[in-house]
């Protein structure tokens, strides 16, 4: 299945996370020397924050520490795949360090997860798309432009109060305690602190997918699943009982808000790798 992005063909997707297609001496010298010859290219304003590599590695490398062009697009069919019915918002904001933002359309309302960079090319189409009911916060760190966001398409944001600060104080709804709580039927939001205090997931139950935030995705270098413990602000330990609670969900796929997408053929697939993580973790961190 298809992942349907907001904007056009992967080639001028990919330009804005930081990639450009040469059209002037101007934009052209901002490029970067480790991209392979030719009219498309990284240049210097790259934050590596991976986009460009999971969603068209046959594109893109990691090069020096940014990425870079490895391979021209051969054809507008380079297309990433993932869920029918969940698009990648695009247009990352260095305000939530370059995490991705999804939009979930539902017959109930949409929800927009996550704040993309406001842009009024992107608003128009997530209206194309019925707009969002709901914008959900996974954490603090990536709520980017959500006033603005929630101004253009009237939608309910949702946030744990453990993550509250100045920038979020006027959010609507502010979730309370432990959870877990629902958006209808099939959205459940599961309270996973570690990351940060007030860091939730989303759990879309009719697609299997988790939407992670920042609390645990899949390692570049390997296909093992990975928490990002220097960025932590709780203890590791309350982060590993947070993975816990993800045993007990029937989901097959992880969407972070960085880094790459996981598929895993089963539940039972999944569950082993939470708990491969779980263990290697414990013995890492001589966790009792």
């Amino acid at each position: 299945m298809a992942l349907s992005l907001l904007f056009a063909a992967a080639p001028r997707a990919v330009a804005s996370f930081r990639a450009s297609s040469a059209s002037s001496p101007a934009l052209d010298s901002g490029r970067r020397p480790q991209n392979v010859p030719g009219d498309f290219f990284v240049d210097h304003r790259c934050i590596d924050c991976q986009t460009c590599r999971w969603m068209a590695p046959e594109v893109f490398k990691r090069v020096d520490g940014k990425a870079a062009v490895a391979a021209h697009p051969i054809s507008d069919d380079h297309r990433t795949k993932a869920l029918q019915g969940v698009y990648h918002c695009g247009y990352h904001s260095e305000d939530s360090f370059g995490a991705t933002s999804y939009l979930i359309t539902h017959p109930d309302g949409n929800i927009l997860v996550d704040s993309p960079r406001y842009t009024t090319k992107l608003a128009n189409n997530i209206e194309e798309l019925g707009g969002a009911r709901y914008m959900f916060l996974t954490h603090r760190d990536d709520v980017a432009d959500h006033r603005k966001w929630a101004e253009r398409l009237k939608c309910e944001r949702i946030i744990h109060s453990g993550d509250v600060e100045r920038a979020t104080v006027d959010v609507e709804r502010k979730l309370t305690g432990n959870g877990p709580w629902n958006i209808g039927a099939d959205f459940e939001l599961i309270h996973t602190p570690g990351h940060t205090q007030g860091s939730v997931c989303l759990f879309y139950k009719p697609v299997k997918a988790l939407f992670t935030g920042d609390h645990v995705a899949k390692s570049e270098e390997s296909d093992d699943l990975y928490l990002f413990l220097m960025y932590s602000r709780q203890p590791v330990s309350l982060q590993l009982d947070s993975m816990r609670k993800l045993l007990k969900l029937d989901f097959e796929w992880f969407l972070p808000g960085h880094g790459y997408r996981i598929h895993y053929k089963d539940v039972h697939a999944k569950d082993s790798a939470i708990e491969s993580l779980i263990a290697i973790t414990t013995q890492a961190r001589g966790i009792l």
